[in-house]
């Protein structure tokens, strides 16, 4: 809503009556509450129906949508509606650092890593070309009189935030459908780092707009990219190297300090989105590579109990946030005043971002298999359904919406509608139909395990042939083999073998010397087996 929606009468205003602004505020938070349990639940039973037309993505979004539709027609008070306003800098601050923590702290590190390379070429290189084509193509279709006319440096600002994809919707259908491990991994680390990017590439092109003036050229933009994402890539490594020298010199890992470990382990990531915000950095990428840090270093560091509570911690609250922000932004959506007048920015924006995408997804996976031997390129079957999966989502509404402040009068708000429409029919349709793209496209069930991250070795990219009739000597050895990577401190778990009824369990201890017995034991069976 705008500012003039929420003007009332002095008469009924009802901050004069602090209690029943207080009613109003339990009331907002009461239909929010309420909101979400609805989404929970209902993406609960889509999900054991498994009915994937209706992600629970969409299905959070279409509630807000239904709600904020209600409340727009209803005589509902100002003051409760004031509640579900969309505020970018609370979306930033609160609700998307535990998603991007999440991310980077559940990273599976094998998958990821083997083709960091690739995802590095698709998140920075391929977002950047998709930005450039898509701001290009914005202002040639305006000066041909085929839309709305902006100015080329707000063409490229509305190039860069529509560029942010979010493929929560598509990444829970992948999980469940078993989609390949390689094409998950590429997917995943795209989304998350080309986040971080389109949000670099939004305030970079917002400076040169306020700067216009000075003459800035194209290679200072470069530059002062490649300083924001180093900084903050290095802030954030810099932040989990501290964290992970202090668990493991200050002795936490007793029982009557778990409370207190806990915490400083739940304060670290967002005192690497904090430290960055507050530099002039990408938060984003910060608390990113702090995940990733602190899962490798820090979390070993941990006690046990310790451990168990700050994944089911950081895993319960990034839910939440992903679920509200679906909730929150359809009933903001439902609630804003939008400019409809301009169907033919939309129209053709859609079209745009369309042939952008595929210039990112193709021109750059061309780039990777030129690198690449023949047995780990990318297949043209995951290239298409890369580039299926770009939908838009939270992260290019949130600068949307932001752009109407950074803009002048019409300007923004025609970007934000077209946004918001962009948005609302990815989620909706690319969402709803991505199993049937899976399906066509046949890479449902590629993963031959079922388990994303295994069957990696080395710095290999994508994963070797499946060889169904390895012996079980080698399958002990393989065992062994990561046994040994894990270890002497870390914690070990139940070891199947081969054959039937025949498990050996070690019990979890820090000591050298019965870690070296059960080693011993293993190569005594290998022995054997061999």
């Amino acid at each position: 809503m705008t500012g003039e929606a929420l003007q009332i009468s002095p008469a009924n205003d009802p901050r004069g009556s602090p209690a029943k602004e207080q009613q109003a505020a339990g009331v907002g938070i009461l239909l929010q509450i309420m909101m979400l349990v609805l989404s929970f639940v209902l993406g609960h039973v889509l999900r054991r129906h498994k009915f994937y037309y209706l992600p629970e993505a969409s299905a959070s979004l279409l509630i807000g949508l239904i709600v904020g539709a209600l409340a727009n027609i209803s005589n509902t008070e100002t003051n409760i509606r004031a509640w579900f306003n969309f505020h970018e800098e609370f979306f930033f601050l609160f609700l998307l650092p535990p998603i991007i923590f999440q991310s980077g702290f559940s990273l599976s590190p094998k998958p990821f890593f083997s083709n960091f390379g690739a995802i590095v070429t698709f998140a920075i290189f391929g977002t950047f070309l998709a930005s450039m084509v898509t701001g290009i193509l914005v202002y040639l279709g305006g000066v041909m009189f085929l839309m709305y006319r902006l100015p080329f440096v707000e063409c490229l600002m509305f190039g860069a935030l529509i560029s942010a994809t979010d493929p929560v919707t598509v990444l829970s259908i992948f999980q469940e459908l078993g989609t390949d491990m390689n094409l998950y991994a590429l997917v995943f680390g795209e989304s998350v780092l080309n986040d971080a990017m389109a949000i670099s590439l939004y305030r970079t092109m917002s400076l040169v707009r306020s700067h216009a003036s000075s003459g800035q050229n194209f290679f200072m933009v470069i530059v002062r990219f490649l300083e924001t994402f180093v900084g903050s890539m290095s802030a954030g490594v810099g932040v989990g190297f501290i964290s992970a020298l202090l668990f493991k010199y200050a002795g936490l890992d007793i029982d009557n300090l778990q409370n207190l470990e806990c915490c400083l382990f739940v304060l670290f990531p967002y005192f690497s989105y904090m430290l960055a915000e507050g530099l002039g950095l990408s938060g984003i990428v910060s608390i990113l590579f702090t995940g990733i840090v602190m899962k490798r270093y820090t979390f070993s560091n941990l006690s046990e109990n310790s451990q168990r509570f700050v994944s089911a911690f950081f895993h319960l609250i990034s839910s939440l946030a992903e679920t509200f922000v679906f909730i929150y932004m359809g009933f903001d959506i439902a609630m804003e005043k939008h400019s409809w007048s301009h169907l033919g920015f939309i129209f053709f924006s859609i079209l745009f971002i369309i042939v952008a995408r595929a210039a990112n997804v193709f021109s750059c996976a061309y780039l990777v298999n030129l690198a690449r031997p023949a047995h780990r390129q990318i297949p043209l079957k995951h290239q298409q359904a890369l580039w299926y999966s770009g939908l838009r989502g939270a992260m290019a509404f949130a600068l949307a919406l932001q752009s109407v402040h950074d803009l002048p009068e019409g300007h923004g708000q025609t970007i934000f509608t077209a946004t918001t429409a962009i948005v609302v029919l990815t989620v909706l349709l690319i969402g709803g139909s991505t199993g049937t793209m899976l399906e066509a496209l046949q890479v449902v069930g590629d993963a031959h395990d079922g388990h994303l991250g295994e069957n990696f070795e080395g710095n290999n990219g994508y994963a070797a042939p499946y060889d169904e009739g390895s012996t079980s000597g080698n399958k002990l050895k393989m065992k062994l083999k990561e046994f040994r990577k894990r270890g002497p401190t870390a914690q070990l778990q139940k070891i199947e073998f081969p054959w039937p009824q025949l498990t050996v369990i070690p019990e979890t201890s820090r000591k050298q010397d019965e870690v070296r017995f059960v080693d011993n034991c293993l190569e005594m069976i290998v022995m054997l087996a061999s």
